[in-house]
């Protein structure tokens, strides 16, 4: 192992910022990104070594390797965060375009939106299921619904999510607003008791491996779909109208009243969901 490589590694496991999944990703990006200099004849760097001229190195490679911009600005971010932990936050502009890269484009009004059916009866390890249920209630990520602690989580008219179950180490909460919602934690309180939806005698990458084999062997792919299925859900009771994914009218289409009436339910799902921008609601709901 290379000294960037090492030093870099050494950097993530002192400061373990967000989730388990947000410091896994890291690590890789910054593994590839040490790889990557080392290609371009940067040999003798540490972690303390990042300059100005590593930076564009390494994006005028990732864009004369067509990356998308939604991928570039995932490994900028990892470079920022690099960056920062070292003290060189001012090798980075904070804007993205002004190192060239694009804006992502959120909008594309094709509905992603999936719902369980009957392919979850497949299921066969009860957790799994129980995580599936919950991600569909409740608009969960994949490792929120599996290391949810209903103990801990149910407030009686909301649910509270842990820093260490989400994306980002965000802490958030959801409002409880159905009875179908009141059913699910029931019977996630009866299966978890004061536990969380991990087995006792596994740890979290256990059970993620076999959520996704049991997902994959029952055709149940792609369940980041339930949150688009539960972001169209509470538009539709916050407005009174579809999402424009789910054929509903789009943003140009709406009269004043109904833009602030939309306005709003965006900013309140995108709160629900976890995201920190108003502007990724249109990924779930269309514009």
């Amino acid at each position: 192992m290379d000294d960037l490589t090492y030093t870099l590694r050494q950097l993530c496991q002192r400061n373990r910022d967000g989730s388990y999944n947000t410091q896994a990703d890291r690590m890789r990006s910054l593994a590839l990104a040490a790889r990557q200099l080392r290609e371009a004849g940067f040999r003798q760097m540490k972690a303390s070594s990042l300059k100005g001229k590593h930076v564009q190195a390494l994006l005028d490679r990732w864009q004369g390797e067509g990356l998308s911009s939604g991928t570039i600005k995932n490994r900028l971010s990892h470079l920022r965060w690099w960056a920062e932990k070292i003290g060189k936050s001012g090798n980075l502009p904070a804007d993205n375009t002004q190192l060239g890269v694009a804006e992502r484009r959120y909008v594309t009004n094709i509905s992603k939106a999936r719902e369980l059916g009957t392919g979850l009866e497949q299921i066969t390890d009860v957790h799994v299921r129980m995580s599936l249920q919950l991600q569909a209630a409740f608009g969960l990520r994949r490792e929120e619904a599996i290391k949810f602690q209903p103990s801990y989580a149910d407030r009686g008219d909301h649910i509270a999510l842990k820093g260490s179950w989400t994306k980002g180490g965000r802490e958030r909460t959801v409002p409880i607003t159905t009875a179908e919602q009141r059913d699910v934690l029931h019977v996630a309180h009866r299966l978890a008791s004061t536990g969380s939806l991990i087995p006792a005698h596994k740890n979290y990458i256990q059970q993620r491996h076999v959520y996704d084999g049991q997902c994959k062997k029952t055709g149940l792919s792609s369940m980041h779909g339930l949150r688009h299925q539960y972001a169209q859900s509470r538009y539709a009771t916050l407005t009174g109208w579809p999402a424009p994914a789910a054929g509903g009218p789009s943003t140009a289409e709406l009269s004043p009243m109904q833009r602030m009436e939309d306005s709003r339910a965006r900013q309140t799902i995108s709160h629900e969901l976890g995201h920190e921008r108003i502007q990724i609601t249109a990924i779930y709901l269309g514009s």
